[in-house]
């Protein structure tokens, strides 16, 4: 496999790289996650004009096209920033759905509006009792004329504090952990009987749980074919997935950055501490533990819209244990060689580690993964 960025994907790094280092230094973050929606509007605007908004989108629909390997390296510049705008709820996942199984009519009239920076979209799947299981969902969806009836709990949705149009998961026929039976919808915020609790994550970004008490949504807002919406989900969290490996070898890439310089400039016993051999070993374990990463996450991209299911789920699934493990050594190493400074809030460090930490639970955790890799294999 060719790990070397094509010609676009080299613009496209350099663009994302220079707009975060010039416009999103730490100190802006901070004023960004203490504002009152938790990202910057403008930010996001800009991110609309220089097309970042567009990728994965169709050109039919005002996108740019492109793989998860073009949308992969904004996400490595987004985790060495540590950018907090919804661009995985909205573009990745929301967008994803509508692309990979939305009506025409759904995509002409959203999906413009993703591109453009005026629609945020959250993917509303998981259950208080759901854990990391795609397939377990009790929100239940009953059939009242062409109408539906949604009703139901929805837990962690990433992006649901600012999100327009939720794509809510609910069961229309079956049990809560079966394959079959499971529908999408497009719910919008503002819907009759939708209760939304946001609250921020660790690591700055931010999330909702949602209520649904008989939530009417109409025959147009179905997307998909009714009872077989799993697949789509599953594939869109896949890219999710990959989407989030790579902004963990982002977020590591820059940590381990930070960690080096700080060996170089942090003086003990009249000279830098990074003279001393045991702190430089850990360094290159740090180093190799990122190069592992990369390999697997770049892997994971090129697989991430495999049409061999078991492939995709193999490549998806080995790259984000490698990165639980690998974001694990470096967030702790890190940590330890920094001493108190590295978890305090004033220091970029700890919030490196809060976002890999938080990484490596998000779509299930390294034991689930490596669980997921050896039912596919």
């Amino acid at each position: 496999m060719d790990f070397t960025l094509s010609e676009t994907q080299r613009m496209l790094a350099e663009t994302t790289d220079r707009l975060v280092r010039e416009r999103y230094g730490f100190e802006d973050r901070k004023k960004i996650i203490a504002g009152p929606d938790g990202f910057s509007r403008p930010m996001w605007a800009t991110f609309a004009e220089l097309g970042l908004t567009g990728l994965g989108i169709a050109e039919e629909h005002d996108g740019l096209g492109g793989s998860m390997g073009d949308i992969a390296v904004v996400a490595e510049a987004f985790g060495r920033a540590l950018v907090v705008e919804p661009y995985l709820p909205t573009v990745v996942l929301g967008a994803g759905i509508l692309g990979l199984a939305g009506s025409d009519a759904q995509k002409a009239e959203l999906l413009p509006q993703v591109v453009a920076g005026g629609l945020f979209l959250a993917l509303a799947h998981g259950e208080p009792k759901s854990r990391y299981t795609l397939a377990h969902v009790e929100t239940e969806a009953v059939a009242e004329g062409d109408d539906h009836l949604l009703t139901g709990a929805k837990a962690v949705v990433l992006g649901g504090d600012v999100a327009d149009r939720f794509l809510v998961s609910a069961r229309t026929s079956g049990a809560a952990s079966d394959v079959d039976g499971i529908s999408l919808f497009l719910v919008p915020r503002d819907a009759a009987g939708l209760g939304i609790r946001a609250y921020p994550n660790i690591d700055g970004t931010r999330a909702a749980d949602l209520v649904l008490d008989r939530v009417r949504v109409p025959a147009a807002a179905r997307i998909g074919e009714i009872g077989q919406a799993l697949p789509t989900v599953t594939h869109a969290v896949d890219r999710a997935i990959a989407y989030l490996c790579a902004e963990a070898v982002g977020a590591m890439q820059a940590l381990n950055a930070l960690t080096l310089d700080y060996l170089k400039t942090r003086t003990q016993f009249g000279q830098p501490i990074g003279a001393f051999q045991v702190l430089q070993h850990r360094m290159v374990d740090m180093e190799v533990a990122l190069e592992q990463a990369r390999s697997l996450a770049i892997l994971a991209c090129e697989r991430a819209d495999d049409p061999d299911v078991s492939e995709r789920t193999r490549a998806v699934s080995a790259a984000k244990v490698q990165i639980g493990r690998s974001g694990r050594l470096i967030g702790q190493s890190s940590v330890q060689m920094h001493g108190g400074i590295g978890i305090t809030d004033e220091y970029a460090g700890g919030h490196y580690f809060k976002r890999i930490t938080l990484i490596d639970r998000t779509f299930g955790d390294a034991d689930h993964h490596l669980a997921r890799f050896a039912a596919a294999s």
